[in-house]
């Protein structure tokens, strides 16, 4: 049996995460609803500076993006992996689309979960969907 454990960690800023028990339960609960097991989840909140770094180094893009997950699981049906999020980028994407900071940052950290899952967005069929997906964990939150 896997020990389930999903981790809040900052790189480079000062950041608490809200109701995080919350979170983690929400996204456990998005995990087993697709049938798969929760090894080892960590979640590193970044600045943008910090992000783009590894965006270079590790994927050799040179932009600015919310998210970049990495995917470390072994196994079939286990989720496994390092999801870096930049929070500056989820502020600036939160004011800009009009929504609250919460929303716009739980959609990033179940968006980086949906790549885990094996979601894919690249292309513009690909991204409908994974936002149709990200809608529906959205709407599983109780909190």
């Amino acid at each position: 049996m896997l020990e389930e454990n999903i981790s809040f960690e900052t790189e480079d800023i000062h950041f608490e995460l809200t109701n995080y028990q919350q979170v983690k339960a929400w996204i456990k609960q998005v995990i087993h609803n697709h049938n798969y097991e929760l090894g080892e989840l960590t979640y590193i909140f970044c600045s943008d500076d910090y992000l783009h770094k590894i965006n270079l180094e590790y994927l050799d893009h040179d932009t600015l993006t919310d998210i970049i997950t990495f995917d470390n699981a072994d196994e079939e049906g286990t989720i496994e992996g390092d999801i870096f999020v930049s929070v500056e980028r989820v502020k600036e994407n939160a004011e800009e689309m009009k929504v609250p900071f919460d929303d716009e940052l739980h959609r990033v950290l179940i968006h980086g979960v949906l790549h885990l899952l094996g979601h894919d967005d690249t292309t513009p069929e690909l991204k409908a969907a994974m936002r149709k997906e990200e809608d529906k964990c959205l709407s599983l939150r109780s909190f």
